[in-house]
C-alpha cells in the first residue's frame, strides 16, 4: 500500500499529465480523450480536472476542456523572472540587426523546447511563433538541445521520438537522428532545412555553461536569405551571440 506521501506525489504526477495534455492541444478535448492521452482512467481525470478548473488552470467549453487563464500568469511570472531571457534580449536583438533574420531563444523543457523570446530582423519569417509555444527537440533548433542529454536520457528521447517524418517528408529513423545529433555536437551547431516549416532555413547553437546547456539561440530565414554562401558567417554570428549569452548569465 502507498504511504500518504508516495500516494500525494503519484497524485501530482497525474495532475502534471493532464495539464501536459492539455498545453499540447490546439482545440478543447473530451474527458474520454484527455483520459486516453494521459492514461488515466476517466473517474482519475474527472477528479483533476475539476480541482484544475476550479484553480483557473484549466476551463470547460461546450466542446471540451482546454488549459485555463492561471497558465497565462504562470507563464509570466517566468518571463519576468527568467534571467537568461533578460540577459538575451539586447544579444538577440544584436543578432537580429547583423544577419537580418529573426533570432529566438528556446529552453528545454523535458523532451520538448519553448520559444522564451524573439526578436525580428529586416526579413521577417511569413509566419508568426508565439511565445510560450512548445515545439519538439527532433527538429531545427531542438537539436541544438537534444545532442548534449546525458546518455541514458538521449536514448530515451531517441526511443520515444523514432520514427517520425519532417514536413519535407524525409523519415528519420533513430539511427539516423543519432547520427544527426552526434554532428551537431561535435560540430557545436545545428543546421536544418525545411524540417518543421518548409523552405525555412534554421542556424541553431546551444547556450553552454560548462556542462549546462542553458538554452539554444537560432536564427531562421528562407533559402535565398540565408545562401549557402552567407551561412559560415551566419554560423559564426549565432555561435558567439550563444556564447556571450552564456558569458553574461549568473
Amino acid at each position: 500500500m502507498a504511504t500518504a506521501p508516495a500516494s500525494a506525489m503519484r497524485s501530482l504526477d497525474r495532475a502534471f499529465d493532464v495539464l501536459g495534455v492539455l498545453e499540447d492541444t490546439r482545440q478543447p478535448l473530451r474527458l474520454s480523450e484527455v483520459a486516453r492521452r494521459a492514461e488515466l482512467h476517466v473517474a482519475t481525470t474527472q477528479r483533476i480536472l475539476n480541482a484544475l478548473v476550479e484553480r483557473g488552470y484549466a476551463a470547460r467549453e461546450d466542446s471540451g476542456y482546454v488549459a485555463g487563464p492561471a497558465a497565462v500568469a504562470t507563464a509570466h511570472a517566468f518571463l519576468v523572472n527568467n534571467r537568461l531571457s533578460q540577459v538575451a534580449l539586447p544579444v538577440l536583438q544584436e543578432l537580429a540587426a547583423t544577419t537580418g533574420q529573426t533570432a529566438s531563444l528556446f529552453v528545454r523543457v523535458a523532451f520538448a523546447r519553448l520559444l522564451i523570446a524573439r526578436v525580428q530582423g529586416r526579413n521577417p519569417l511569413r509566419y508568426q511563433l508565439p511565445i510560450g509555444e512548445k515545439l519538439p527537440l527532433t527538429l531545427g533548433a531542438g537539436k541544438a538541445l537534444a545532442a548534449w542529454l546525458s546518455e541514458p536520457e538521449l536514448r530515451t528521447f531517441i526511443d520515444r521520438s523514432t520514427p517520425f517524418t519532417r514536413v519535407s517528408g524525409e523519415q528519420v529513423t533513430a539511427e539516423a537522428l543519432a547520427d544527426d545529433l552526434r554532428r551537431v555536437r561535435g560540430d557545436g551547431y545545428a543546421l536544418s532545412l525545411s524540417e518543421r516549416v518548409l523552405n525555412v532555413i534554421a542556424i541553431s547553437a546551444p547556450i553552454r555553461r560548462g556542462e549546462e546547456t542553458l538554452g539554444a539561440l537560432s536564427v531562421s530565414g528562407s533559402p535565398n536569405e540565408l545562401t549557402e554562401d552567407d551561412r559560415p558567417r551566419i554560423i559564426g554570428e549565432v555561435r558567439r551571440a550563444a556564447d556571450a549569452i552564456a558569458a553574461r548569465c549568473p
